[in-house]
Parts: C-alpha cells; sequence; structure tokens
C-alpha cells in the first residue's frame, strides 16, 4: 500500500469513530475497539467491572446515553445531542423536569474567551448533570421555563480496554498507548488510537521485530490504572522503553513530553527521532498531575 492510500485509510478510519459517543466506559468504547479489531484482527478486547479496586481507585458505574435536549420557552429545541454528542456532560445523570432560566443557569458551561465552541466537560466520580453549549447562545438565552431532557443510565457495568502484543525476538518490551474515551474531539482523541492502529499494521507486517511490542488502547486515566494494576509485575520486569499517542492530529509542531526523570531510553529515543524529522520540535517536562 503506497503512502497516499495509507493516508487515507487513516483518514477514513477517523471519519468513522469521530461521531461516536465515548467515555471512559459504555457502548461507545466497545464499538470503537470493535471496528479497530477489523483493521487489526490481533485486538484483545477485555473488561473489568465496575467496583472494581485498581490500587486506590475503584472503577465507576458503567455510563451510556441515548438522548439529551435542551427545549427553550417558545418549545424550541435549541441544543441537541443527536447533533453534537458534546452538548451534554460526560456521565451526566438522568433527568426529565423543567426549570426556570435562572436554576438552568447553574448547569450550563461555556467559554467565553471562545464565544463559538462547544467545551468539553465531564463528571465522572460525582453525580450531576449538565449541558455545554457555545458562549454566545448562552447569552442569549430568554428567561422563562426550560424543558431538560437526559436519558442516561448509571449502572453497573465494565470498563473496556483493548491490547495487541507483537511478539518480537526479545521477550524485553516496548509498550505503546493511546486513549479512547473522548467523543467527537479530533485532535484530542481520534488522532492517536487511528495513528496506532496503522503503526500496529506496520509492526504486524514486519518480518522479524527484535521487540516484543505490547500495545494498549484504554480510556484515559482510569483504564491505564486499570491496565497496570492487572499487569504491573509483567510490565515492571519487561518493558525497556513506553511512549502514550495522543493529540498529533494538528498542524502544529511535533512535540513531546518528557518523562519523569527527563533521560530515560524512551527520552533518547524520541529526541533522536525527532531531531531529525522535526528539528523543530516542543518539548514540555513532566508534570505530575491527574485527569479522567
Amino acid at each position: 500500500m503506497c503512502e497516499n492510500d495509507i493516508g487515507k485509510s487513516i483518514y477514513n478510519l477517523a471519519v468513522e469513530l469521530f461521531p461516536i459517543c465515548r467515555s471512559i466506559t459504555g457502548n461507545g468504547v466497545r464499538e470503537t475497539l470493535k471496528i479497530i479489531r477489523h483493521e487489526v484482527s490481533d485486538l484483545n478486547i477485555s473488561e473489568v467491572a465496575s467496583g472494581t479496586r485498581c490500587f486506590d481507585w475503584t472503577i465507576p458505574p458503567e455510563w451510556n446515553i441515548k438522548e439529551a435536549y435542551l427545549i427553550n420557552p417558545d418549545g424550541e429545541k435549541i441544543v441537541d445531542f443527536s447533533k453534537n454528542n458534546l452538548h451534554v456532560m460526560g456521565y451526566s445523570e438522568p433527568v426529565n423536569k423543567t426549570i426556570p432560566l435562572e436554576e438552568l443557569q447553574e448547569h450550563l458551561y461555556s467559554l467565553p474567551d471562545m464565544p463559538d465552541a462547544i467545551p468539553y466537560v465531564t463528571s465522572y466520580y460525582e453525580r450531576r448533570w449538565g449541558f455545554c453549549i457555545t458562549h454566545q447562545l448562552r447569552e442569549n438565552l430568554q428567561k422563562g421555563n426550560y424543558k431538560i431532557y437526559i436519558d442516561s443510565t448509571l449502572e453497573p457495568g465494565q470498563l473496556t480496554y483493548g491490547e495487541i502484543v507483537i511478539p518480537g525476538k526479545s521477550k524485553k518490551e516496548i509498550f505503546l498507548s493511546t486513549y479512547i474515551c473522548h467523543p467527537s474531539l479530533a485532535n484530542n482523541e481520534i488522532s492517536g488510537p487511528v495513528v496506532t492502529t496503522y503503526l500496529a499494521k506496520w509492526l504486524l507486517g514486519l518480518r522479524q521485530r527484535e521487540y516484543t511490542y505490547r500495545i494498549v488502547l484504554v480510556p484515559e486515566t482510569i483504564g491505564s490504572i486499570a491496565y497496570l494494576s492487572e499487569k504491573y509485575e509483567h510490565l515492571k520486569n519487561n518493558v525497556v522503553a513506553g511512549f502514550c499517542i495522543t493529540s498529533i492530529g494538528d498542524d502544529n509542531a511535533y512535540s513531546y513530553v518528557e518523562s519523569k526523570y527527563g533521560d530515560t531510553v524512551s527520552d533518547r529515543i524520541a529526541r533522536h527521532v525527532l531531531n531529525h524529522i522535526a528539528p523543530n520540535y516542543k518539548s514540555y517536562p513532566f508534570v505530575q498531575g491527574g485527569g479522567g
């Protein structure tokens, strides 16, 4: 397959995955992984039950959503989940009621500095609900009562992740991970899984490999913690370098985040490659923090 054909295939996969409503659990993650398994049949899909302790974290209830909308006092549907899945705060609990604008404002999220953008907001570990809208729309909301409807479920279920292990001559491993938990966000989410999928296809096509490659597609933070809690000893004893592939779809400069120590094998490999293909790359120091 020529370079142009590969580029088209990656783009087509991104187009197929983009509309799916994903979160850290739920049917959207399963659908995403099943589509990727059509591309890489070696992908194994595993699940971890809600309530499972993973180090000092716990797998939350599974969240799924069918429909959601917001109707203004004139009876006009001004927000519709079916048109943009970013409109509903991730993990919103079910709601079916009518409330005044003053109360609704407490459940709205917008970006004053980006008035035409719909923010992405989640509440994985606290029961609440909300809508994400453009700030322009928010400033033009009329006084009166609004019909609120969110048809979602929060029930015992599973956290789902995918794994591909590609054997090499050595049992020592190169570890690659990417995230599959965000809804329709092309660069922040889709770019990682689609490129990683085709990287896996390329590795599988090699006649021989020096190292074994372990590739995981997980929900951000809680999925990584769940995976590490299962595989910690094996990874500790076998992984020689690891990379997280995310936010690689825009036209800005290449960048990488240094490891905690800044001079691991992974750091040296990243700098060596980037110095050759993108000498104007940006590097960022390790920052200890949390996420989804």
